[in-house]
């Protein structure tokens, strides 16, 4: 009785179609980079669904020393994967993961929350001055300067809540003020010298009350970049990762699927 069901097993093993003896292909790593005034752990909520769901995530602390310098960090995380790589940039992060993905053909898909976009030449501050609504200018901490002459900058902890997290608990965005990471003015001045939202498939999310990128300009960049999705969350703020992360886990989700 025994040989005769081995015997079957290895006969329903042969008669298998070869589809059904395939292991599933690998999930693409998601790599995570934060903006101005966040920090890495801002993507948590995202990370642990995205890890749920069997999914390898790099969350990368971003130096915000230059833009150059933090794509090329970036870039660097993504030559180290062996397989595809999903790319998904907050803020200022947009502009990094843009810079990055340009020349990593594992670079399979791009994703903006809340983040910029920018093409070869753009900056975040020439973006801004493009649409003027937001109010982060207004909202900034005096800088603090550096020995080499440069500007570090904060937002104003007691305007952190209002301007960058209105949709967070109070308690959650003090933490969040306390933490936050500067980035050098000049970087935000400094234009883009490459990207890859022309060539990669790419997501926006964005929050209809976002106050450090006016909704008017997300809507923009990805219908210039012809985006296979654009959502504004209603009442979102700067950081829909925090306050929905069921949403934007979601989409990452949906932008590494095969095929797209």
């Amino acid at each position: 009785m025994l040989r005769l069901a081995t015997a079957l097993a290895a006969l329903m093993l042969i008669a298998a179609p070869a589809w059904a003896q395939q292991p599933a292909p690998a999930k693409p790593t998601v790599i995570l980079v934060h903006g101005a005034f966040a920090e890495s752990a801002g993507w948590n909520g995202v990370i642990s669904r995205l890890r749920a769901k069997g999914y390898p995530v790099i969350a990368a602390a971003v130096p915000l020393r230059s833009l150059k310098g933090d794509a090329a960090y970036v870039g660097a995380l993504v030559s180290a994967e062996p397989g595809p790589v999903v790319l998904v940039g907050h803020s200022y992060g947009g502009e990094v993961i843009s810079v990055a993905g340009a020349g990593h053909p594992n670079v399979k898909a791009l994703v903006f929350v809340d983040g910029l976009a920018p093409e070869v030449g753009e900056s975040a501050a020439s973006l801004g001055a493009r649409f003027p609504t937001a109010t982060l200018a207004q909202a900034l901490a005096p800088p603090v300067v550096l020995p080499d002459g440069s500007a570090d900058i904060y937002i104003s902890p007691a305007k952190y809540h209002d301007q960058f997290a209105a949709d967070v608990p109070t308690a959650e965005a003090a933490l969040m003020a306390a933490t936050q990471r500067p980035i050098v003015k000049s970087a935000l001045e400094e234009p883009a010298a490459a990207l890859s939202w022309r060539s990669v498939p790419s997501w926006f999310v964005w929050g209809s009350r976002d106050l450090n990128i006016p909704p008017a300009l997300h809507a923009f960049m990805a219908k210039r970049a012809h985006a296979r999705e654009a959502v504004e969350v209603p009442g979102g703020s700067h950081v829909v990762m925090i306050s929905h992360p069921d949403l934007v886990a979601a989409m990452i989700e949906r932008a590494a699927q095969p095929g797209q």
